[in-house]
């Protein structure tokens, strides 16, 4: 009775843990999805779900459609926007808890599931209503069911394993990945070779493949725009030294203790991979991600935030960590290293944490003004929506400077009118354009549309580096006739800067080429900017 009770009792510690912390971090990622204003990718991605379709130019619809879907539950707004993504970021740490359970035993299943909380990339995810959530579980579930079917050839695991992947194709582009890593355990690994003798491995390739059908069926009516833009126009293809850097990123997020951890389990899992279940499904999973994305890191694209893009890899290896460490046969050391480990994982989770609730407050973004970290792309749509809302329109052209002003205007005006987007270098850099164009938002629909009508037209002056937004707003005057300066807002000690102007539709379509000195210096928008920048 007493050796029973030995064994029950921690594991129902465990278990008391892993919920108390699922259902505050839970109830602090609902506060803060509920205020934080829209990430300006993710007001973007709000644009999408008014227009439903196979796809867009920059991501296949899952993320579309799902907004969409929130917003036909639970109306318009922050949180009605959020909560499928919520739901889904939720629902991860239990399929890591599963997938530890029936690799190893219970207990090892919620310690892995509290190391899924507290590992910061997995326990933010749902807070935004971003394409990784969708990603990131339907991967999980594909690992899940891979493990099932290499050890029990089940119909429904099989199916499980197509769905998911089915999924992954319907949210991103980066659905190639598990398709690779997939491919890898099945050439290279014993007990993969053996699948492809079962009927299951061509079911669940055949209904992953209906994943590809909207992706492919966009490309074909945006001539490949989506496709271009995440294989040619984002990465540049060519060696750049400065993503030698990525194993420090991945130490900062994943916090250094943590991450130095999985690696070591990483590696532990692939000397262990020849023994079969479950080293040689979390070795080849972990190996590959982490592995394959270092390498495509060092050609690709290296302007824009991409330290979540392993984070699959590293899920895996949560179920090695205390598989590993806390056993009858671990030592006293191996233990508290796990423990250091949790905690300092919980600190970073804490801080990422609060730093978001800083962003989604004015003051607490104040007090971030004079950092790095200023939450730039949080803040300072509201009170500029707010200016816009106030403004007696009528059938005034509402007209933003770039695609992300554009698309945070729109969201915070609820949809109630069309807004427009100049044809900012940022359209192009980010792939929107050619969505733009098919939306009738750009400036060739704002001309069909409204030639030789009022206009408002917002600038927001601090959306690129110094020497990118003086060229771009060189340009402006091409772009609004007889622009009148009808306010200002300079926020946050001038980190975030927007400027209004009241003109008319141009007629025609502006000259290209950048601006000359001379045009530079005749162009009131561009001398308002250029004194702002002077002035700090």
């Amino acid at each position: 009775m007493r050796d029973q009770s030995s064994v029950v009792a921690p594991v129902a510690r465990w278990r008391a843990a892993f919920v108390m912390a699922f259902v505050t971090q839970l109830l602090v990622k609902i506060a803060l999805a509920a205020t934080l204003a829209p990430f300006s990718d993710e007001a973007f991605y709000w644009q999408e779900s008014r227009h439903l379709a196979w796809g867009y130019s920059d991501l296949p619809p899952l993320t579309a459609w799902l907004i969409r879907l929130g917003e036909t539950v639970a109306g318009h707004g922050l949180l009605g926007m959020r909560w499928p993504f919520l739901l889904l970021g939720a629902a991860l740490p239990w399929i890591v808890v599963r997938f530890a359970r029936e690799a190893f035993d219970v207990r090892v299943g919620w310690q892995a599931g509290l190391l899924c909380l507290a590992l910061p990339l997995a326990g933010t995810l749902g807070v935004l209503a971003l394409p990784d959530v969708p990603l990131t579980v339907a991967i999980m579930l594909a690992v899940l069911a891979l493990q099932r079917v290499a050890a029990t050839d089940r119909r429904r695991d099989w199916l499980l394993l197509g769905v998911a992947l089915a999924f992954a194709w319907l949210t991103h582009y980066r659905a190639a990945m598990p398709m690779l890593v997939g491919l890898g355990f099945l050439t290279f690994a014993p007990r993969g070779r053996a699948l492809w003798r079962r009927g299951g491995l061509w079911l669940a390739l055949a209904v992953a493949s209906l994943g590809l059908i909207p992706l492919l069926v966009s490309n074909w009516q945006q001539r490949g725009a989506g496709v271009a833009f995440q294989l040619v126009d984002r990465n540049p293809w060519q060696f750049h030294t400065s993503a030698l850097v990525q194993p420090l990123e991945q130490a900062l997020a994943c916090t250094p203790v943590l991450y130095a951890l999985l690696l070591w389990a990483a590696w532990q899992a692939w000397r262990r991979r020849r023994a079969g279940a479950p080293w040689d499904v979390t070795a080849f999973v972990a190996v590959g991600f982490l592995g394959l994305y270092f390498v495509l890191g060092l050609f690709a694209d290296d302007l824009r935030f991409r330290a979540h893009w392993p984070l699959p890899g590293y899920l895996p290896l949560l179920a090695v960590l205390p598989a590993l460490l806390w056993t009858e046969r671990a030592t006293r050391g191996a233990r508290r290293c796990l423990m250091l480990g949790l905690g300092v994982a919980v600190l970073g989770q804490a801080l990422g944490l609060g730093y978001l609730a800083l962003a989604a407050t004015p003051g607490g973004a104040t007090r971030l003004a004079g950092w790095k970290a200023f939450p730039y792309a949080f803040v300072g749509w509201r009170e500029a929506a707010l200016q816009v809302d106030t403004a007696h329109l009528g059938d005034t052209a509402v007209v933003a400077d770039n695609f992300a002003l554009a698309a945070e205007l729109d969201f915070a005006l609820g949809g109630t009118r069309p807004v427009y987007s100049l044809g900012s270098p940022l359209n192009i850099k980010h792939g929107r354009a050619p969505q733009l164009a098919i939306w009738h938002r750009d400036e060739a629909g704002l001309r069909a549309a409204h030639a030789g009508q009022p206009m408002l037209l917002v600038v927001e002056e601090t959306a690129q580096s110094e020497r990118e937004r003086l060229a771009w707003q060189g340009t402006l005057c091409r772009r609004i006739d007889a622009p009148q300066p009808a306010g200002r807002l300079d926020l946050y000690d001038g980190r975030k800067r927007f400027a209004f102007y009241r003109g008319q539709v141009p007629p025609v379509a502006p000259s290209t080429g950048p601006a000359s000195p001379a045009e530079r210096g005749a162009c009131p928008l561009w001398r308002a900017a250029h004194a702002a920048d002077t002035a700090r």
